[in-house]
Parts: structure tokens; C-alpha cells; sequence
């Protein structure tokens, strides 16, 4: 890594962040590993391919000065007894004493060292991505996503599609960015009237829909200690996306996806085989800094830097297929939610140069918007097998005298998956699209016993002549249709 990266990564987070993603034990060779594997992993990834070298040779050092501080502290002790002896029989002990004063300075200058020498040989195997699965499309170009399946047929109806999601959010008042940017800044809102309803149904509607699946609702913390964050945040994630809260106490991280606290919650623990599969249907609200995107999705509230989320994350066996078969059963429950919303979209596997590191294979559901003529990320579905567990040392089994349950002296690490249900304000989005009608915004039938009954939003406003002029009136108008909307159903 660039020297700046290496200093920015140690200062930050130390140490105790440097645990590892790749079992280390696929870099040698002489313990049955395969290093060409991860070699060609990476040269799939377009990643940094002699990353796998150099954890090679710090790894070899590493080992070197380890066996080396071991030899030396068993003639320390050795010599540590031989003194007491002679001091039993009132022999002369200088020398040996002596020499210990010697080896205890080398010792401590080896320890120091070895731990130099790990730090370096973890830092670049942190940088290194997870195994890439054989079925992920072979590309550093997105538009070469290989699309996997379809649903529904995307309208083209310029006349009965004419409104994208920014002129609706106008046009029917659910929200109001205007103000929102004069209170919180760029890329701020205010959901307000029926937009604050349609947003809890989502959210409502989600958590129920994974509920009745088998999921255990968990509602996470809105931030993390930086310690955790760091464990389960690549390192541009800190620069990119990770909004920094200052206070009382150690420094903490507001979460940018329920992922992240979620991966965590079994941080450090053993899991019985017994109780896998688990399933976790989380919710929260995320904050994402968005730097990256920086000129793109500037209006309405598809790409903002708050929104709300209801994520699939399951923890696996890592036998057999286990998360294979969860990695299609979370999928399925993704599309089966919006084909209840009766929305069209479809299936893509993204290529190898756009999977995050933790990601062996990552499947995105893209919904059809009729009004911007697009398909649009609405769910992102990832397998990433041990990567994260072995990050957060969720190990797989009991411990038994130093063995795990399955009767070996290596630890097993469970397998975790994610997957995106619902960011609800985008999911909002595509619905004031695919549901627009020639004076309001129709609501999907699933959502109306979460709306209170409403079941149509009207337009209550006109678009601006002028880009960004506002209805100064508009507020007014949002409370009146709000109670309009019952009779416009």
C-alpha cells in the first residue's frame, strides 16, 4: 500500500485492527495452501496481484523471527533456572546472570520486531480480496453485469410514464429538499405528509414480510466504536462514505449500513452448528458521506446522505453448500418483495472488478424507473463467506481443550451473507414512478393497511419554471392533501 495508506491504517486504528480476511494458511505451500489461487483471484478482481508475494515473504520473516524469540526465551528460562540452582547450593551465578541482562534486551527488541514484521504481513493481506467464486463475470467494466434473470415488463409509455421520481417528489409533496438542504446541507430532506407514510409502511411492510420467513428483527445502533467499524469497513469506506462522530470518550463512526452493526453482534463468539442457520432482518437508519458520487443523483432523495434500511443477514455453516443455498434463498426473498409491489426489474451479477473485497459473489436486483427510462440499483445481495467472520472472530463450533466442535486443532469460522430488502427512500422512489397516474401517485395494494387506508397521493403542486424554485405554498398544500387522499382513493 502507498506509504500514506500504511501509516493513515496503523495510527488510526492500531493493532487490534489487523486481524485477517484470507485464512493465512492458503499463502503456504508447505502447509497444503495454494497461493495461485489467490494469485488469480486477484488478477480476476483487477487488483494488486504481487500483494499475495509480499504476505508470502513477511509471512516466511515473520515465522523466522518468531521461531528465533521462542529459542530465545527457552535459554532464558533455562538459564533463569540453572541461577536459581546455583543460588540453592551457594555457587557463583554472575556470569549466567549476566548473560540473561544480555538476552533480555535482545528479546525485547525481537518481540518488538515480530510484531513489526506481522503488522506489515497482515496490512497487505487486509488489502487482499476475498476468493472470487467461478460462476462471477470475468470484467473491470459494469456494463458487462451479466443479467441473470428478468420480472415484469419495463413500461415505455412516455405519456403514461412522463414524470421521473424528482418531479414527482415535487409534484405530490412527500418532500421537501429545499428546506431540507437550508437545515442539514447538501443532499438534505424532509419527508413530510404522505411521504412519511409510505416511507413506515415500507419499512413496516419489509420487516413483517422477512418476519413471517423466519427472521429475527434486530434495530441496531446508529454508530459503532471505531475498533468494530474497523473490522468490518474496508479502509476507503473512512475516507468515502463514514460520517465521524467526536464526543465524550473514544471516537465512534455513524454506520452506513445496518450491515456493519449487524456483522458485528456476534463479534468474538463461538456459534453452536446446532443454531445455524441464522437469520437477521435489521433495521436502521444509515448515513453515507457519498463523496464518491460526487455531481450524480444531486436532486430528489435517490442518493442521499440519511436514509433508512431493512437488511437481510444470515450466518451459515461453512460446510458443504450451506451459504450457497442461503445466498439463493436471500435473493429470492428480495425479488419475491417486489414482485408484491408488482414492480418490474432485473437480476444482474456484477463483474469481478466491481465486487467489494469482502464479496466472493454479489447479485444486485435493478428496478425499472419509467420515467427516467433506466434501471436502478434497489438491493444488493453478497456472499462473503468467512471473509467477515474471520475479521470478527465469529468461529464456527464450540471449543473443547483447544478443539473445535468438529474434533481439529484449526478454528473453523461461520459463513455470513447480506442483502439489501429495502433503502426505503429509493424503493419510495421507483414507486412514485411505476405508480404515477395522470393526477397523483397510486399506492401499491401491499402498502394500503399500512397507510392508514390511503391508498392514492395527489399531486398537490406544479413543477417549478425555474429550477430550484420552490411552491412557496406547498406545505399547506401537502397537510390539505394528506387528508384529501382517503376520498381521492
Amino acid at each position: 500500500a502507498p506509504a500514506c495508506l500504511s501509516i493513515a491504517f496503523s495510527s488510526a486504528f492500531g493493532r487490534a485492527s489487523l486481524s485477517t480476511m484470507l485464512d493465512i494458511n492458503l499463502f503456504r505451500e508447505e502447509k497444503g495452501g495454494n497461493p495461485e489461487i489467490v494469485r488469480e483471484s486477484q488478477r480476476k478482481r483487477f487488483a494488486r496481484v504481487e500483494l499475495v508475494d509480499e504476505v508470502i515473504e513477511k509471512d516466511k520473516e515473520w515465522r523466522k523471527v518468531r521461531f528465533d524469540l521462542t529459542e530465545m526465551k527457552t535459554q532464558y528460562k533455562s538459564n533463569s533456572k540453572l541461577v536459581a540452582q546455583k543460588k540453592k547450593n551457594k555457587e557463583d551465578a554472575d556470569d549466567i546472570i549476566a548473560k540473561n541482562k544480555e538476552l533480555d534486551g535482545v528479546i525485547k527488541d525481537m518481540e518488538k520486531k515480530e510484531a513489526q514484521v506481522l503488522e506489515e504481513r497482515d496490512r497487505a493481506l487486509h488489502q487482499i480480496g476475498n476468493l472470487i467464486h467461478e460462476s462471477v463475470p470475468v470484467s473491470n467494466d459494469e456494463e458487462n453485469n451479466a443479467i441473470v434473470r428478468t420480472f415484469g415488463e419495463p413500461a415505455q409509455d412516455g405519456e403514461r410514464f412522463k414524470y421521473n421520481h424528482v418531479d414527482l417528489t415535487i409534484l405530490t409533496g412527500i418532500a421537501d429538499t429545499e428546506r431540507g438542504a437550508a437545515v442539514a446541507g447538501n443532499r438534505g430532506y424532509f419527508l413530510q405528509g404522505a411521504g412519511v407514510l409510505l416511507n413506515q409502511a415500507l419499512i413496516n411492510y419489509g420487516l413483517g414480510f422477512l418476519v413471517k420467513k423466519g427472521y429475527s428483527p434486530l434495530q441496531t445502533p446508529f454508530f459503532m466504536k471505531q475498533s468494530v467499524m474497523a473490522e468490518c469497513a474496508q479502509l476507503e469506506q473512512f475516507d468515502e462514505e463514514l460520517y465521524k462522530v467526536t464526543g465524550e470518550g473514544d471516537d465512534k463512526y455513524l454506520i452506513a449500513t445496518s450491515e456493519q452493526p449487524t456483522a458485528a453482534f456476534h463479534r468474538k463468539e463461538w456459534i453452536d452448528p446446532s443454531s445455524l442457520p441464522r437469520r437477521y432482518v435489521s433495521y436502521s437508519s444509515c448515513f453515507r458521506k457519498e463523496v464518491g458520487s460526487h455531481g450524480r443523483d444531486t436532486l430528489g432523495i435517490f442518493r442521499i446522505h440519511q436514509f433508512e434500511k431493512v437488511e437481510q443477514f444470515t450466518v451459515t455453516s461453512p460446510e458443504e453448500d450451506a451459504s450457497w443455498k442461503m445466498f439463493e434463498e436471500m435473493i429470492s426473498s428480495s425479488e419475491e418483495f417486489y414482485q408484491s409491489l408488482k414492480i418490474p426489474y432485473r437480476v444482474v451479477a456484477i463483474v469481478s472488478g466491481e465486487l467489494n473485497n469482502a464479496a466472493a459473489k454479489k447479485l444486485d436486483l435493478e428496478a425499472w424507473f419509467p420515467g427516467s427510462q433506466a434501471f436502478r440499483e434497489l438491493v444488493s445481495c453478497s456472499n462473503c463467506l468467512d471473509y467477515q467472520a474471520r475479521r470478527l472472530e465469529v468461529r464456527y463450533g464450540t471449543s473443547v481443550k483447544g478443539k473445535t466442535a468438529a474434533g481439529n486443532k484449526d478454528k473453523q469460522y461461520v459463513h455470513m451473507l447480506n442483502s439489501t430488502l429495502t433503502a426505503t427512500e429509493r424503493t419510495l422512489c421507483c414507486i412514485l414512478e411505476n405508480y404515477q397516474e395522470e393526477n397523483g401517485v397510486r399506492v401499491p395494494e401491499v402498502l394500503v393497511p399500512y397507510m392508514h387506508g390511503i391508498g392514492f397521493i395527489p399531486f398537490v403542486n406544479k413543477l417549478p419554471k425555474q429550477k430550484g424554485k420552490a411552491d412557496k405554498g406547498a406545505a399547506k398544500k401537502v397537510a390539505q392533501g394528506v387528508a384529501d387522499m382517503a376520498v381521492k382513493e
